[in-house]
């Protein structure tokens, strides 16, 4: 393939990147965004690295043990193939897919050929019911969806007219069979150029709130804005690169899509149903997997087993999807003798801070801006920009390549969300003399205790310090004299048992490390709730807190 303009630019600015790593100020002065006006990630990078490449693209191990590789010219090949058969099937520019399927190679041979296609994404996690899907399917304005065989039955209680193609090789009735894309002829020619402005992706967030924002990304904002995230995972070209994260979410996307193939990695997925920390590594080390990332909650299951183990600890670690706890950091690093680097950033954007490597790393710190970004902290009750400590937002003035267009269909939403050339993220964070940010919490999550200001993420870092820990989340709770105390709801490590005398020894380690003020009052033991992307749902701790509960365990009642 001849390397056009578009393509040229894209690989400037990635190796410049690539050259600069381990010198994140070399970094973050010289690197510019490539802006080509027209660009298509699938054809004009995808396709150019895999002309005559054998190594593996994507290699999948289930959990019975078996592995299926497919280099990165097979995947053009079947990508052109799928993109063929798909326009076939009604599939147009513009046209909105829901995607739904799991970890299978289907997945990203869909993803690459709906890109050259120039149809519009929305992924979907199979964890999803049909009030879920209904609500996608009305407010995505959805044509076509593409979901595992098994989950076809949950389509019948979604009206509409959209076309129906299942992945398996047997379908119900009404039922288009994906696997047929294989026989078709795989010279995918495009039908039109492709803008870099063009709408590539739909991600509806979470769910923490009643009713899921609708992030939009285009050809641009997810490809070529998450050169910041190849940055700060700190791959090379010959990386095999695992990250744990479920299709559907932005992560997934992040890291198992456009972040290692932006490299020219290898994308390495082990497809377990039930997390399992000891098979895990000893994947890790019969795949020779050299970078690593997983949100916090895999990291402190993991530090709950032997990391031991693991013969062969990947050169980079990285976290992102939460904080991640100061205590999970260095049980790593006694053990790996690797240090996490943490990194924030949301689905509305790529990877805004990030601790990067060969920087220095100060625990707790999330680290600097990720370069082309530039990052203001907004004072919440002022709106002025503060030195010290605020809103983290986006300086869009910049122009920064990894940020949403906005809240599809929700323009109110939107303006408030980018009001005055910033991205407003909800996150607080304090900044440090040399520029690192620690993160603070949500703004709606931060709250006062006596007139002072909790950070809840501070006091959960200290209760995870204790081995009886495995996870916490902490809220405000009423009382009548401090208008609100901390409290703690706490799932116990292995070995403990819920009761008073554990709750005794909590309370005990909070007034050895916290601050009287900060010292956390109430517990309740059990599982915390979480959104089906895995993040902690703070706000139904909070409902069920005001509540009121029978379950707590009160500081002053057992001293």
């Amino acid at each position: 393939m001849t390397e056009n303009s578009a393509t040229a630019q894209f690989l400037a600015a990635r190796d410049f990147l690539l050259e600069r790593r381990g010198d994140y100020e070399a970094a973050r002065a010289g690197f510019t965004w490539p802006r080509p006006e027209r660009f298509n990630w699938a054809l004009d990078w995808f396709d150019h690295i895999a002309t005559g490449n054998g190594a593996d693209a994507l290699r999948i191990v289930e959990e019975d043990g078996t592995s299926r590789g497919i280099s990165f010219g097979e995947l053009a090949v079947r990508s052109g193939a799928a993109a063929n058969w798909l326009r076939d099937q009604g599939v147009g520019a513009g046209d909105r897919i829901l995607l739904m399927l799991g970890n299978q190679r289907e997945l990203w041979e869909v993803m690459l050929a709906a890109m050259k296609l120039r149809a519009v994404v929305i992924p979907a996690t199979p964890l999803l019911g049909a009030a879920d899907l209904r609500d996608r399917i009305e407010r995505g304005q959805v044509r076509h969806v593409i979901v595992r065989t098994e989950d076809t039955g949950k389509f019948d209680e979604v009206p509409g007219t959209y076309t129906r193609i299942a992945a398996g090789p047997q379908v119900p009735t009404g039922w288009r069979r994906l696997e047929d894309m294989y026989q078709a002829d795989s010279g995918f020619t495009p039908d039109g150029e492709t803008l870099a402005g063009d709408p590539l992706m739909l991600y509806f967030t979470s769910g923490t709130t009643a009713r899921p924002k609708l992030v939009e990304h285009t050809h641009a904002s997810y490809p070529i804005g998450h050169l910041s995230t190849m940055y700060w995972a700190g791959l090379r070209p010959d990386d095999v690169h695992l990250n744990i994260a479920s299709p559907g979410w932005a992560k997934h996307a992040w890291s198992n899509l456009f972040t290692p193939w932006n490299a020219g990695a290898t994308v390495f997925v082990y497809n377990y149903a039930r997390f399992d920390a000891e098979r895990l590594m000893a994947e890790m080390d019969r795949g020779g997997v050299t970078t690593f990332c997983a949100p916090p909650t895999v990291w402190r299951m993991l530090i709950q087993s032997d990391l031991g183990l693991l013969r062969n600890p990947p050169r980079e670690a990285v976290a992102a999807g939460e904080p991640l706890n100061p205590e999970v950091i260095e049980k790593v690093r006694e053990a790996w003798g690797v240090t996490i680097r943490d990194g924030f950033g949301q689905t509305e954007t790529t990877l805004q801070i990030g601790n990067f490597p060969g920087a220095p790393v100060k625990p707790g710190s999330m680290g600097r801006p990720a370069p082309g970004y530039e990052i203001v902290l907004l004072d919440p009750v002022t709106g002025k920009e503060s030195p010290d400590e605020g809103e983290i937002c986006v300086d869009l003035r910049t122009r920064p390549a990894g940020v949403m267009t906005g809240y599809r269909d929700d323009p109110e939403r939107t303006a408030e969300a980018m009001a005055g050339g910033l991205y407003r993220t909800g996150d607080i964070a304090s900044r440090d003399a040399d520029g690192y940010l620690t993160y603070v919490g949500r703004s709606d999550d931060v709250f006062k205790a006596s007139d002072y200001k909790i950070s809840p993420f501070e006091l959960e870092s200290a209760l995870l310090e204790h081995e009886a820990v495995a996870e916490a989340a902490v809220v405000p709770a009423p009382d009548a004299l401090r208008l609100a105390v901390p409290k703690a709801y706490v799932t116990l490590a292995a070995g403990w048992e819920p009761g008073e005398e554990t709750a005794r020894v909590l309370f005990e380690h909070s007034r050895a490390v916290l601050s009287p003020y900060k010292r956390i009052r109430r517990i309740e033991f059990g599982p915390l709730p979480k959104t089906v992307s895995g993040k902690i749902r703070r706000v139904e701790l909070r409902e069920l807190t005001e509540a009121g509960s029978t379950a707590e365990y009160d500081e002053a009642d057992l001293r």
